[in-house]
């Protein structure tokens, strides 16, 4: 099984962790407890910050996977989408998970059929307090997570099939996807 942290990972929260514990060390010298316990706070507060923002940085460095033969096809008689293709990790790190986000926009700008109220339905602003939704809004657009691949090595290739709902009403719609890797 492959864990989440590489060794990259690991040296880092180690050097944030040894400058957690050489700041603490100064700050010990005050003499007054309100700074020293601002100083503290301060401290665990940056420090930790400063780990959260690595780990997403070093993620988007060392989690790298592509996307291969990806191909979509309709599925008329359960009003559905699949989604299949290949998923290849080409960093120097294995990868824990991959994430297939996919988006699903239907095309309303077809000539004549895009009207004023298509465009812009006025509304107060204040309709998220109320709850109200219009019964006759379609959705245009779909948004849907698929987990793809789990623990894969270093320079694996793997094949992966997702289904999503498909909406009748959706004409000659546009296919947006991003691969997300942890």
């Amino acid at each position: 099984m492959i864990s989440y942290f590489t060794i990259v990972h690991i040296i880092t929260l180690v050097i944030l962790f040894i400058l957690f514990i050489i700041l603490l060390v100064l700050s010990l010298k005050e003499t007054r407890k309100k700074v020293l316990v601002a100083m503290i706070f301060s401290n665990f507060l940056v420090i930790s910050m400063l780990a959260v923002f690595s780990m997403f940085v070093l993620d988007k460095y060392t989690k790298k996977a592509r996307l291969e033969n990806v191909t979509h096809s309709r599925i008329l008689i359960s009003e559905s989408l699949v989604i299949s293709g290949r998923v290849r990790n080409i960093g120097k790190f294995g990868i824990s998970k991959c994430f297939l986000h996919v988006k699903l926009v239907n095309n309303a700008v077809e000539s004549g059929k895009l009207t004023g109220s298509t465009v812009y339905k006025p509304t107060t602003g204040l309709g998220f307090l109320t709850n109200k939704i219009d019964g006759n809004a379609k959705k245009s657009t779909i948004e849907k997570d698929f987990l793809i691949a789990k623990n894969l090595r270093v320079a694996e290739l793997r094949n992966f099939s997702a289904s999503m709902r498909y909406p009748s009403y959706f004409v000659n719609p546009r296919m947006i996807y991003k691969l997300h890797c942890r």
